[in-house]
């Protein structure tokens, strides 16, 4: 039985709370309750259990610390008085929401606030079809053998490799065995393996297209000491004398939609591409990043189709379903499964195995099509709401690359600083991008409006703050004046 003072016998001095870190002292002439509450109060002014953080029920506390009940019950009582603890009837005991932690929280996470947001890189988070996602976790929790879900080897689950070999083969005319795929967290950490194997094999020159996204590959390539070359890319195509000349051990492309002017590599230059890489021994990365959203024109095969041998090609559910999966895929040539796949499972011990049972699910029941067959009329309506108002608005701004994607470029006319049509922008809450941020030489001057995003009447009401926003500073004129063919 416990003992007037609440404390149970069989329990020596200073017991503590591993949950809470609250510790008594048996010695003090401080009554336990206000021991317990003094700790919590603490933790909470010092910031170490946050508002809405979920604390022991008193039971368990009780049992943890060796008193009995009625103490816990008391402090939690107390605290609650004060405001610092709130509880429901046959909820947990959480630590309140107060007006002064709340201020602060809020002071802490305050951001520049951007009104409309043309920036590149998003799909339509609110397009994630959660509940038929859920029905494959659901199907992978209840039907998938224990045994599964040990640990992972770094090719990734053999359901997942079968499932996009087959789904690659058919939409985007791969030549993919599963014995070939290997998952990984997305196209940066693709990079990140791939251009380690080739440098550990002697690459020392790697060939990237300009202007390019430089997120991933110029960091990583830096960091592998890689010379970088750049292989001019306009509206009008790829320099592929320049790639010839680059003496390169690998060139990373985007030939079914180029990042980020929208060119499409043609026929032609694919079959040179592929003629260079066999005569010199180098391979190709191909990044397919947004190759399913097309509407005005069929749909064009990945260039790893044409050589297996000699193409690395990667794709993610970054722009087809969300981001936050962090899954992705490559479908690497024989030679390079393996260095990889060791590769992988050095850096993180394999992707999440749930996850790829989950897609392979996904897919292998056609959810994946159907999303897709969703999402391009809705992706080619805000397309087309963001080429219409411009070309009313802001006629000067000539669009391209508007066939396929996620975003549409558009070209600045001559004597007109990109830079500060984007700073007068973003005074004005409205961000969007430049094309002169990813050159690595001068080019000509272009903005970047991604718009899949946004809703079509968050479009136009974005285009009417751009041009409003360029009128003070007199870049208007130049924009609102149609171009003279």
């Amino acid at each position: 039985m416990p003992e007037g003072n609440g404390v149970t016998r069989g329990y020596g001095p200073g017991r503590l709370s591993e949950d809470l870190l609250v510790e008594l002292d048996e010695t003090s002439a401080e009554p336990l309750h206000r021991q317990i509450e003094a700790a919590i109060r603490a933790a909470v002014r010092q910031g170490r259990l946050a508002p809405g953080t979920s604390l022991p029920a008193s039971r368990t506390l009780a049992a943890d610390l060796g008193v009995s009940r009625g103490v816990v019950v008391e402090a939690y009582r107390q605290l609650g008085g004060e405001g610092v603890l709130m509880s429901t009837p046959g909820g947990y005991t959480r630590v309140a929401a107060t007006t002064r932690d709340a201020g602060q929280r809020s002071a802490r996470i305050t951001h520049p606030s951007t009104d409309i947001d043309f920036g590149y890189g998003r799909c339509d988070p609110g397009s994630f079809p959660r509940q038929v996602w859920l029905r494959s976790l659901r199907r992978v929790f209840t039907q998938t053998p224990h045994d599964r879900l040990a640990y992972p080897d770094g090719h990734g689950a053999p359901e997942f490799r079968q499932a996009m070999s087959a789904y690659l083969n058919r939409v985007r005319g791969l030549q993919a065995h599963p014995d070939n795929v290997v998952a990984c967290a997305g196209y940066a950490q693709a990079v990140n393996l791939t251009l380690g194997v080739l440098a550990r094999r002697g690459a020392a020159r790697i060939a990237v297209e300009d202007p390019c996204m430089d997120d991933d590959v110029l960091p990583t390539s830096r960091a592998l000491g890689l010379e970088i070359v750049g292989i001019p890319v306009t509206d009008g195509g790829w320099d592929l004398a320049a790639l010839t000349a680059s003496r390169a051990d690998l060139a990373v492309l985007t030939p079914s939609h180029q990042w980020p002017i929208g060119s499409v590599m043609s026929a032609g230059a694919r079959s040179a591409v592929v003629r260079w890489a066999r005569r010199t021994g180098a391979y190709v990365i191909e990044d397919d990043y947004d190759a399913e959203f097309r509407y005005d024109r069929p749909a064009v095969g990945a260039l790893q189709g044409r050589a297996p041998d000699r193409v690395i090609y990667v794709g993610s559910a970054s722009k087809t379903l969300i981001p936050g999966l962090r899954l992705g895929w490559m479908v690497l040539p024989g030679d390079l499964v393996a260095e990889v796949a060791d590769a992988k499972l050095l850096v993180d011990r394999g992707s999440p195995t749930i996850d790829q049972l989950a897609m392979a699910d996904f897919v292998d029941r056609g959810e994946l099509d159907r999303h897709l067959r969703k999402m391009r009329p809705v992706y080619k309506g805000r397309r087309d709401a963001l080429v219409r108002t411009l070309g009313s608005r802001l006629p000067g701004l000539r669009a391209a690359g508007t066939e396929s994607g996620l975003h549409v470029v558009t070209w600045v006319p001559d004597g007109v600083d990109e830079n500060a049509i984007v700073s007068a922008a973003g005074a004005a809450g409205v961000r969007i991008g430049t094309v002169g941020a990813y050159r690595r030489s001068p080019g000509r001057p272009g903005l970047i409006f991604g718009y899949s995003a946004l809703t079509e009447r968050r479009i136009e009401a974005g285009v009417d703050q751009l041009t409003a926003a360029l009128r003070p500073a007199g870049l208007d004129e130049p924009l609102t004046m149609t171009l003279q063919k």
